[in-house]
């Protein structure tokens, strides 16, 4: 079932061309394909699919999320390459510059050029990652 497979990230754009300079420039993610229509990006060891729609830009919600645990680093480097980052009022949560703080979590939002917004965070514990259970597994 696809419990054994990877999932990967997929992200509408209206301009590959665009899209590329970002994911690679501004992000310093590796393009390992690319056609007319779609470009792929390793990031660690997932994908990120980005591909050309009239929609992009439409979602409303965060589209990726990357896990780091120096996130005060990437964002200074991600703000010295042009990123701005999404402030927000949220509960239980204070802001400290860019980054969003509840106890030791901290997360950060930007977007890409076409509006796709994107987060890191550092989980609630960095150096003991917990385990999600329940997940759609087949009992038997």
């Amino acid at each position: 079932m696809i419990r054994d497979r990877d999932a990967v990230a997929t992200v509408a754009v209206k301009n590959l061309d665009s899209a590329s300079k970002f994911y690679e420039q501004t992000l310093g993610l590796t393009k390992v394909m690319q056609n007319e229509e779609v470009l792929t990006f390793e990031s660690g060891t997932s994908k990120l699919f980005v591909y050309r729609s009239s929609y992009a830009g439409t979602n409303k919600a965060t589209a990726v999320t990357w896990v780091a645990d120096e996130i005060d680093d990437i964002v200074k480097t991600l703000k010295s390459r042009g990123v701005s980052f999404e402030h927000y009022d949220l509960p239980n949560m204070t802001r400290q510059g860019d980054l969003h703080v509840a106890g030791t979590m901290k997360v950060a939002w930007f977007k890409d050029p076409d509006g796709n917004i994107f987060s890191l965070v550092t989980p609630p514990n960095a150096t003991a990652r917990q385990r999600v259970d329940g997940s759609a597994r087949p009992t038997a």
